[in-house]
């Protein structure tokens, strides 16, 4: 029974951590979060209180049936920075009128 509540108790503590870990494009300055999704290719990145959304350096790391258009977050040191992209569902808009 012991060794069930210590598991137990190890396996909250990780998943508390694991949520705690995204980043958040308001405390950072603008360079920090772009450097954070092209190093990474895709991330998570908070963009002020609970929200939050993925964001990807280019193409290659949205599913096939998507398509990019360009993100742009609030961070430390200007309200609208771009990052990179996110991906869309859905086939692309060729006249802009999306």
């Amino acid at each position: 029974m012991n060794r069930i509540a210590v598991m137990l108790a190890f396996t909250l503590v990780a998943t508390i951590a694991l949520a705690q870990s995204r980043p958040s494009s308001v405390n950072r300055p603008c360079a920090a979060s772009q450097q954070l999704v092209y190093s990474h290719g895709a991330l998570v990145l908070g963009t002020g209180g609970y929200t939050y959304d993925r964001f990807v350096r280019d193409q290659s790391f949205c599913e096939f049936n998507e398509y990019t258009t360009p993100a742009y977050v609030p961070s430390l040191d200007t309200p609208q920075c771009f990052v990179g992209f996110r991906c869309k569902a859905g086939p692309r808009d060729l006249f802009g009128d999306d």
